[in-house]
């Protein structure tokens, strides 16, 4: 092999940050001083340049000197470690509240993965993979994830089986409880797509095309049109995680992991991005 020079296009600052919680972990495990392969900072390096460029674990390991088992073992260590800094889904609803901003957006995403040799029962009552999406054709986990009016991820779920609906999910690890009740103490709306329609009063959905062909009303064209106009931004969620951290773009691991993968690149990205933020006074609570 032939090792080449390559430059990594994220934050110094972000390393350090790494770093530094790399070596908290290696504080609580007792790990003896010179007894790793990499130093934190190093190590924190290589985790990063899985992250944004997706590269071969084993190959990244090896120019970085160490064996693919090590690889294997530091990059799952990082993930491990950056999930854990994941906020709980009230806690993150609280400050944006506490932040000033009038709603926020609910989405789900499925993300691209190896199938996996898992069987299902369908409402049918007939067997299906698990991991598999009738609605996007392809195996994957599926993800939820809560963003403000800006488009920024302030959490995201757990992994779930690709064939699940977005609502199933959402119901399922309890976000629809949460923003429900965001909605009720904190004044503080979601907007969703049709997908979460009966999800509860705190989120707003368009209204459905009725099914006898009849047109909606003027009034409901009009709320439509709104909700689209203000969900469209934060709809830009999952493009700022796929799009910064291209391991997030295929995955090869088991989906079950997805979940920790996607909460470790939400805790990375703040630190990344510089976004400019719409005026709150512009992003007003639907009625």
């Amino acid at each position: 092999m032939i090792g080449y020079l390559a430059m990594l296009d994220v934050p110094r600052e972000l390393v350090r940050h790494l770093a530094r919680l790399l070596a908290a972990q290696r504080r609580r495990l007792g790990t003896r001083r010179r007894t790793r392969a990499l130093t934190c900072y190093y190590q924190a390096l290589m985790i990063l340049a899985w992250f944004r460029k997706a590269e071969d674990t084993a190959l990244l390991g090896a120019g970085f000197g160490i064996a693919r088992a090590t690889a294997y073992r530091y990059i799952a260590e990082g993930i491990a470690v950056l999930a854990a800094q994941h906020p709980d889904l009230h806690d993150a609803l609280r400050r944006a509240a506490a932040e000033g901003w009038a709603f926020v957006i609910l989405d789900g995403k499925l993300f691209d993965s190896d199938r996996l040799a898992e069987t299902a029962t369908s409402v049918k009552g007939k067997t299906i993979d698990a991991w598999y999406s009738g609605k996007h054709r392809d195996f994957g986990a599926n993800i939820q994830a809560v963003m403000r009016p800006d488009g920024l991820p302030i959490w995201t779920a757990d992994a779930l089986p690709g064939h699940l609906h977005d609502l199933s999910c959402a119901r399922e690890l309890g976000v629809t409880a949460a923003l429900n009740w965001a909605g009720a103490e904190l004044d503080l709306p979601t907007l969703a797509d049709a997908g979460y329609e009966g999800a509860g009063h705190g989120i707003k959905t368009p209204t459905r095309q009725p099914s006898d062909g009849k047109p909606l009303s003027v009034a409901n064209r009009t709320v439509n049109r709104l909700l689209r106009g203000l969900r469209w931004q934060g709809e830009r969620g999952f493009a700022m995680l796929t799009g910064r951290w291209k391991t997030l773009q295929y995955n090869t691991i088991s989906p079950t992991r997805i979940g920790d993968i996607v909460a470790a690149a939400l805790h990375l990205t703040p630190h990344t991005l510089r976004i400019s933020l719409p005026t709150r006074s512009s992003m007003r609570s639907p009625q």
